[in-house]
């Protein structure tokens, strides 16, 4: 069986307690362009991390590359998912081995009714999110059962692809702008779903551009400032520090 190695004495890594996730020296490219630049952080069974920085600052690519997109390319490192090791899978074996993705475009397929978006993602027989469990934490889908996918509003769209990620049981959820272009009640009924889900022992890494909002909900903070973190502590240090925010954050 393979091991996770032990990376909590690096310097950029806030706790000391066994990792859920870890990532320890990735090194991210887009071509050329060399985005992520040896980075270290753990993750810890149940937290919500908010991962925040600028535009560019590296948060989509540290996603997709946890997640073993074929873009960007990662070049070096380890990601160490529940003693699994995600640097040497696929994007498809690190979705089996318990990765969930929504990316910021939410990619809902054409075509299909909400029930058969949520049927096709579905492991059987599903272990923790049964369709209708799913529907119990979203009563606006249990609504639209039989309603195209993409004819949903923006916000029921984002409901969706979080639901459809759930019901393959994954162990973290990756959320790539989930807040983008939603008004702000659809953002609190989101934000209540996720600390519901939290509850039953997701663990979650929030990208947000909104960086109030995801500090509001999240446990702890790490923030990116051109491909290297710069911070990695609780949320409330964030929103406490005045000068760490105008500098990283423009808030």
């Amino acid at each position: 069986m393979n091991v996770r190695p032990d990376f909590s004495k690096n310097a950029n890594m806030a706790e000391t307690a066994p990792a859920f996730l870890s990532v320890w020296d990735m090194h991210a490219y887009y071509g050329e362009s060399y985005i992520v630049q040896g980075i270290n952080f753990n993750v810890h069974e149940g937290e919500i991390v908010a991962l925040l920085g600028r535009n560019g600052a590296g948060k989509t690519t540290t996603l997709r590359s946890i997640a073993r997109l074929t873009a960007p390319q990662v070049q070096r490192g380890e990601i160490w998912l529940d003693h699994k090791p995600l640097h040497s899978m696929s994007s498809h074996q690190a979705a089996m081995a318990g990765l969930g993705l929504v990316p910021e475009d939410r990619r809902i397929i054409p075509g299909l009714t909400v029930e058969e978006n949520l049927q096709l993602a579905q492991i059987a027989p599903p272990i923790g999110w049964s369709i209708e469990r799913l529907y119990d934490l979203f009563p606006r889908l249990g609504e639209r059962r039989r309603q195209e996918g993409v004819t949903l509003s923006g916000g029921e769209q984002q409901m969706l692809a979080i639901a459809r990620a759930l019901a393959r049981d994954i162990k973290v959820l990756l959320l790539d702008e989930p807040y983008e272009g939603l008004a702000p009640v659809i953002v609190d009924e989101i934000e209540k779903t996720l600390r519901h889900i939290k509850e039953q022992g997701m663990t979650t890494i929030l990208v947000e551009q909104n960086a109030v909002r995801a500090l509001q909900l999240a446990d702890r903070a790490i923030i990116l400032d051109t491909g290297s973190i710069v911070f990695d502590g609780t949320a409330a240090e964030v929103l406490g520090n005045e000068e760490l925010r105008a500098e990283y954050l423009a808030i």
